[in-house]
């Protein structure tokens, strides 16, 4: 079992690379490999600029792609469920969420659940395209590309994968319910995962 991402060609980052290598090292055995999309509990959380504690929202780009959004206890039970389910035998399973949405189609869905505005700041293309190509180590590198791809969207159908594993996915909309109740109960953690952007623009 290999848990790696699902790519857009033409970004080829030191983290693609690496996961492919090992994705191709592994073809030979048994294997199972799940190419997972945007983890929501990551990219749509305060930490990368999805602030809905102060409701402001940092996009990548204009904002109008759709991405399927997944969240990582979902990946958890299929990795789970692909251990002993014998359709999962020598093959690559790509996970997303239920429904894609735009990061602004998810604005308005934290919008409407919480009963606030958000305050919204996009990062051009361009300026991402630059941190990319400039980018001083394989972090940074890479960091960019996934931007970039969040960007592009990342559009998937679920429904042949749910029927086969019987998972009930994640939406977005049961996401920003759950984390909207811990900021008003004070209960929720704001993670750091120490990634900054040297170029912003709005």
């Amino acid at each position: 079992m290999f848990v790696s991402f699902r790519q857009r060609s033409g970004l080829c980052s030191p983290l693609a690379q690496a996961k492919r290598q090992v994705e191709s090292a592994i073809s030979t055995m048994n294997f199972t490999i799940v190419q997972a999309s945007w983890f929501m509990e990551v990219w749509l959380s305060p930490a990368l600029g999805f602030d809905y504690v102060n409701r402001t929202a940092r996009i990548s780009g204009p904002g109008t792609s759709p991405v399927s959004w997944v969240s990582f206890r979902d990946v958890a039970e299929i990795c789970t469920l692909a251990i002993r389910h014998p359709m999962a035998e020598r093959r690559t399973i790509q996970v997303g969420g239920p429904k894609a949405m735009s990061m602004l189609e998810v604005v308005k869905r934290f919008e409407k659940i919480g009963g606030q505005a958000f305050q919204l700041e996009h990062i051009p293309e361009q300026t991402l395209r630059r941190q990319f190509e400039r980018a001083a180590d394989s972090m940074q590198m890479s960091f960019a590309a996934l931007m970039l791809g969040c960007a592009y969207g990342d559009e998937m159908n679920m429904e042949a994968i749910v029927r086969q594993f019987g998972i009930k996915l994640t939406s977005v909309d049961d996401y920003a319910r759950s984390v909207l109740r811990e900021v008003v109960t004070g209960s929720i953690p704001i993670p750091d995962h120490g990634v900054q952007f040297r170029e912003r623009s709005t």
